[in-house]
């Protein structure tokens, strides 16, 4: 009996232990196009993915089309951005994120030539601080978690839902959620 609990608390610890570890060897990427659809009209038979990914495949089609184009709606605007910075020595980030108003009024986070140091559970959150170094510091002056981390090397998007005023906030943040860890800041500036 002893040998069987033996194993099962062993079992247990190999994977608490791969949970946490496995990231660190790990790299997820991601390369999310802009998204072309966020201004587009979804049909009702599908969803804004359905509507991306044919727009994507159509993309690549070599054959030229006879009819004039649309007009399209305003162009996306660029209201802030940011460079990633290390959190210290071992939490690394580098690349850009931007905040984009969408012709149809949809704020969107995107990352580019985005690359953080990988962990368990990241998250991407908006701060009011400029630049928190702890969780004091985002409790401090208040954030929004957009979503779990995509990928931690790669271009990618975040809806900023309606609810949230992009331009209130100072900062993007990839925290570590079950440790309460900084990984990467991108301190946003208004754009000219």
């Amino acid at each position: 009996m002893r040998r069987i609990l033996l194993i099962v608390v062993a079992a247990g610890i190999a994977a608490v232990a791969w949970w946490l570890a496995s990231p660190l060897l790990l790299d997820r990427r991601v390369d999310e196009a802009f998204p072309m659809a966020a201004s587009a009209t979804v049909p009702n038979n599908m969803t804004r993915g359905e509507v991306e990914q044919v727009m994507a495949t159509m993309a690549k089609m070599g054959e030229l089309a006879d009819e004039p184009m649309p007009e399209s709606g305003a162009a996306p605007v660029a209201l802030a951005s940011g460079t990633f910075r290390d959190a210290d020595a071992f939490h690394r980030g580098s690349g850009t994120a931007t905040v984009y108003r969408l012709a149809d009024g949809t704020a969107v986070l995107r990352f580019e030539g985005f690359s953080v140091t990988n962990g368990p559970d990241l998250r991407v959150l908006l701060a009011g601080h400029t630049n928190p170094a702890d969780h004091d510091d985002l409790e401090a002056q208040g954030y929004v978690e957009l979503d779990k981390l995509k990928g931690n090397i790669g271009n990618q998007n975040y809806v900023i839902p309606a609810t949230v005023d992009p331009e209130a906030r100072q900062s993007v943040v990839i925290y570590c959620r079950p440790f309460h860890v900084v990984f990467s800041v991108a301190t946003l500036a208004p754009v000219m």
